[in-house]
């Protein structure tokens, strides 16, 4: 965790669950540490993680099994890279396409570097 970033610690959880999800460390159907366990392997409050949990419940990305623990939805894929696709699409590129502009880098040259990888 990076304590200094501007970002809430529970976002940056929320992020790095995300990403475990996305990247196929965390399956779906699949168990993940507990609150407890979690908020010890990052050195943060229990509550901060159980904040991230009730989060990620609600938007369908993990699901309570009461007294076994939380586990990976079967559409959590989906439901993240949604979501990460609409933000990026509504935040990132009007932030990109302002800077662009600024400095006077054109649409195609944007493009171009895009189709380079």
């Amino acid at each position: 965790m990076d304590f200094s970033q501007q970002k809430p610690i529970y976002l940056q959880i929320l992020d790095m669950i995300s990403d475990r999800v996305l990247s196929g460390e965390y399956k779906a159907g699949e168990r993940i540490p507990s609150v407890r366990d979690f908020g010890a392997d990052l050195g943060v409050n229990p509550n901060t993680v159980m904040r991230t949990f009730e989060k990620l419940t609600a938007d369908g990305i993990i699901f309570n099994k009461r007294g076994i623990g939380y586990f990976i939805s079967d559409d959590a894929s989906s439901i993240i890279l949604g979501n990460e696709r609409k933000a990026f699409l509504e935040e990132e590129i009007p932030r990109i396409a302002s800077r662009a502009r600024l400095l006077g880098i054109s649409p195609g040259e944007i493009y171009e570097k895009l189709k380079e990888g």
